[in-house]
């Protein structure tokens, strides 16, 4: 059967029409909003662990998009986007999406390796040490000071109790300063500490930066390492900053500044 021409015309203008209207999640005032920009969003969320690919989430993300249409074109049509700080904070949005996008790519081009890992790893505990010490203090401003709380020990009196003048917060607890490696403490206060034995007490006041101490070693342990399976991912994201780090300074390097 032949068509009519009017016919013809409509089935061509139908046949033509329908991909452009599919391509399409909605139109805004005559501004059409993308199919494949609803499709973004959805993988984005579903990315993010938030919920899974559904028809109730892509009505959702379409909702959202046409309300963003929506204020956007008031907001343009109120002459928001050429205020000069709007365009100056859209101008640093873009610089941080370019670069991140870049920076992305690098991290996917040198990836961390294993290898690099578990030499990290070793590193730390090798800095770490293989004790860890159990201590307290009693931290005063003067020698002197130190001195007559070392001769109330020698006497019978309580640490804990004498503990109270110290003048940081482990005044509270009895000077406990809790499991420490040598590593995290100042140079002579951990060299006084590791010279002790379980239960001793410094003899002479320790002078550090903060002032003049007296040691009390309760206990010591092999120290307690977590299992690199359990930390791998810290290490890995540390040696990846590092290396963004690195590239960023190579790039100042060959950059002409003045």
């Amino acid at each position: 059967m032949m068509l009519k021409p009017a016919r013809l015309m409509l089935a061509l203008i139908a046949v033509v029409a329908a991909p452009a209207f599919a391509q399409n999640a909605a139109t805004v005032n005559g501004k059409a909003i993308p199919a494949a920009k609803v499709d973004q969003m959805v993988k984005q969320v579903v990315a993010q662990g938030q919920q899974p690919d559904s028809p109730q989430l892509r009505e959702m993300v379409k909702k959202e998009l046409i309300s963003r249409e929506v204020m956007l074109q008031e907001a343009d049509k109120q002459g928001y986007g050429k205020k000069p700080e709007v365009t100056a904070a859209i101008d640093n949005a873009r610089q941080s999406i370019i670069i991140n996008a870049m920076l992305a790519d690098y991290v996917k081009k040198n990836p961390v390796k294993d290898a690099e890992i578990q030499a990290e790893y070793d590193k730390y505990k090798a800095a770490v040490g293989p004790t860890e010490y159990h201590s307290r203090h009693i931290l005063v401003a003067t020698e002197q000071e130190a001195k007559d709380i070392i001769a109330k020990l020698k006497a019978g009196g309580k640490f804990e109790e004498l503990a109270k003048v110290s003048k940081d917060g482990s005044a509270n607890n009895g000077g406990d300063l809790g499991w420490m490696t040598p590593g995290k403490l100042v140079k002579p206060f951990a060299d006084a500490m590791v010279a002790l034995k379980n239960g001793e007490i410094t003899q002479t006041p320790v002078k550090t930066e903060f002032g003049y101490h007296v040691i009390k070693l309760d206990e010591s342990r092999p120290t307690q390492m977590p299992p690199l399976a359990e930390v791998k991912g810290q290490v890995a994201e540390a040696l990846q900053q590092r290396k963004i780090a690195a590239y960023r300074e190579e790039l100042l390097k060959k950059a002409k500044i003045q």
